[in-house]
């Protein structure tokens, strides 16, 4: 099975897996499942490693890092397509959540019909969008 995961599932498993419940962590470690990271996260993760918020002592580069997530992870990364933007242009955002990096995830796993992992309790909200959403627990 496909799943998307969100840029917070992708560093707490990269710096800390006892911030994943076993539930979460199990999907991402069967064989039998592919991880997809988005693009959108990818930019992410390159701007919070320039930022020092991600533990850079296994990694010295941002592209040591971007090389990890399919070398190292073996997670294949999910690039945005117009028909995301799309999506993301019809969707609903939830009260207080204005993060559209947020917003671009949610509308590519909606458009691919994927599930999305993550940690953020707003994302609850886009269920009635049809988002079929795994929170992580922890």
């Amino acid at each position: 099975m496909r799943y998307l995961i969100d840029t917070n599932i992708f560093i707490f498993y990269a710096q800390d897996v006892l911030s994943l419940d076993r539930d979460v962590l199990h999907i991402m470690e069967s064989y039998e499942n592919r991880i997809y990271l988005s693009s959108e996260s990818v930019k992410e993760i390159i701007h919070l490693f320039h930022c020092g918020k991600i533990n850079t002592s296994k990694w010295k580069l941002a592209q040591d890092l971007l090389n990890a997530i399919e070398s190292e992870f073996g997670f294949f990364i999910s690039y945005v397509t117009k028909e995301h933007l799309l999506t993301m242009a019809r969707l609903e955002p939830a009260p207080n959540h204005n993060d559209p990096t947020d917003h671009l995830i949610i509308a590519q796993a909606i458009t691919e019909k994927i599930p999305l992992i993550s940690s953020d309790r707003k994302f609850e909200h886009y269920r009635k969008q049809k988002l079929d959403f795994i929170y992580n627990k922890r």
